[in-house]
């Protein structure tokens, strides 16, 4: 059975740059909104057929995620990895939505590219007038 990983242990071992491999397991446009910094993406229907593309050391640790507490597929994927021989898998129970209320960042956030974009532009003609 996979153990699990707190928010504040996932978001060290990032900073750290441990070597592990951090799966969000929703489904592809979910992960093109935004996705934990470093993520692949690794669907609960894809896992048979590329976790072993995605995922080719067996032996390495692997954090998997999904959208919020209640959501399952991060628990059918750690599932599905170590019935596939998987030995390290750990679940971040909390997935995004606990990323996002703690104030951490997604990748490939399109909305959060814009807040940027309008921060920049906002700052800029103080910065002129100076």
């Amino acid at each position: 059975m996979a153990g699990t990983i707190s928010r504040e242990d996932l978001q060290a071992k990032i900073n750290r740059r441990d070597k592990f491999k951090l799966v969000e397991t929703l489904a592809e446009d979910q992960f093109r909104q935004g996705h934990l910094p470093g993520a692949v993406n690794l669907p609960p229907d894809k896992v048979g057929e590329r976790a072993s593309q995605v995922l080719p050391d067996r032996n390495a640790e692997v954090v998997v995620y999904c959208s919020s507490a209640s959501c399952p597929a991060s628990g059918n994927v750690a599932k599905d990895l170590e019935a596939q021989g998987y030995k390290r898998v750990l679940r971040f129970i909390g997935g995004k939505q606990d990323w996002i209320d703690a104030g951490m960042s997604l990748e490939g956030a399109p909305h959060q590219a814009a807040e940027t974009s309008r921060e920049t532009a906002s700052a800029s003609p103080a910065r002129a007038s100076r």
